[in-house]
């Protein structure tokens, strides 16, 4: 059964408070993992950091599973033999990222080179320009408006972030861009499209869409056409869809409804998982999450071990995101996704991590000015 959207104007207490750890779990299950983003062994965790990632952490000068250097700086993808013409134009350095092109270059250099304990990710930082085009808006999303605040945040000159990398999805858009297309047409397809870093900043949309009584089919296309805009691959949207059902879900049930419902049905219908079997069959979390399913960004894989995650850790946030920081791969964007969701299960974030983000005081004030518009 679809669940019902609020009355406009008559937003449960429950509901804007789900809301909020939400979107601030957003931000910190992106920090924690930042260090040991995209690591692939865990015991190169392990060796960074004895016992693993407890807190937020600088992010180290040497990675030990980089292949930034062998990333086109021209568009997404790899470099080397399809990667563009010789005379096109660098991205990385002249369009965005810019000053800081020199750093692809080196072996074992750290995708989050230079950043501090608290710190967030381009892909989390995309989410927060979703979030002030749409309180620029009056609250309602915008796809032009958004496009506009994205193109101007991506090419500030100095940079508007302190990432060093920038995903294939980046590059390819403004690839396109530079070679004259329409904004609306810039979405890149590269092997890597259909991935978990899609889906971060699609939750700050639906949750404001659904808060503001849009219906649940409504808020789906919406969030299909903006995904659309810098992952336009129809498995990717299909999982999207199922995402999209599961915030819905967890936000409007009843303050007394268990989250487990909704869970075992997103993983049922988007994945064919029966989750309450497989959590109770498995000893630990590298039986799923590098096991059975990839650490890696593509979405048939980072999908369901993020599901299993939150399922398994659906009362308790932090060692959700723990857990999910030290199983390594794409953990970054998988515990942006993840924090989202449990929070929505459990109703809270872990207010100390919260507060100790570089950014806190800008994403807190960001949040409340979103959630202030709901009733408006």
């Amino acid at each position: 059964m679809e669940p019902m959207p609020p009355s406009h104007g008559l937003v449960p207490s429950i509901s804007l408070q789900r809301a909020s750890a939400a979107l601030a779990s957003l931000f910190v299950g992106d920090s924690l993992a930042m260090p040991v983003h995209w690591y692939y062994n865990t015991a190169d965790i392990e060796r960074a950091f004895p016992g693993g990632i407890k807190k937020f952490e600088a992010a180290p000068e040497f990675h030990p599973s980089s292949i930034m250097s062998l990333h086109s700086t021209r568009r997404g993808g790899r470099s080397g033999r399809g990667q563009g013409l010789p005379d096109s134009p660098e991205i990385i350095g002249e369009v965005i990222l810019k000053g800081r092109q020199h750093l692809w270059g080196q072996a074992n250099r750290h995708y989050h080179h230079g950043m501090q304990a608290g710190d967030n990710t381009l892909n989390a930082h995309c989410a927060r320009v979703l979030m002030r085009s749409t309180i620029a808006n009056d609250g309602r999303y915008s796809r032009d408006h958004f496009l506009q605040s994205y193109i101007e945040f991506m090419t500030a000159d100095p940079p508007a972030h302190r990432d060093t990398y920038a995903e294939s999805y980046h590059r390819g858009f403004f690839a396109n861009l530079v070679a004259g297309k329409s904004p609306h047409q810039c979405g890149a397809r590269t092997h890597d499209t259909p991935s978990m870093g899609g889906l971060v900043s699609i939750g700050p949309l639906a949750i404001n869409a659904l808060l503001h009584g849009t219906a649940l089919v409504a808020v789906q296309a919406n969030c299909r056409d903006h995904l659309c805009l810098t992952h336009p691959d129809e498995a990717l949207a299909r999982i999207c869809d199922g995402y999209v059902a599961l915030i819905a879900g967890l936000l409007l049930r009843k303050e007394d409804e268990p989250p487990d419902r909704h869970l075992l049905v997103a993983a049922q219908t988007t994945m064919g998982i029966d989750l309450a079997r497989l959590v109770e069959r498995t000893r630990s979390d590298r039986e799923i999450v590098g096991g059975r399913y990839s650490t890696a960004c593509y979405i048939s894989d980072s999908w369901p071990s993020l599901l299993y995650l939150a399922y398994k850790y659906r009362s308790d946030l932090k060692a959700a995101l723990l857990a999910n920081t030290n199983l390594g791969g794409e953990n970054a964007h998988r515990g942006a996704v993840l924090g989202g969701i449990v929070s929505l299960a459990c109703g809270s974030t872990v207010e100390d991590w919260f507060e100790q983000l570089v950014d806190h005081q800008a994403i807190q004030s960001e949040i409340a000015a979103l959630l202030s518009l709901i009733a408006a």
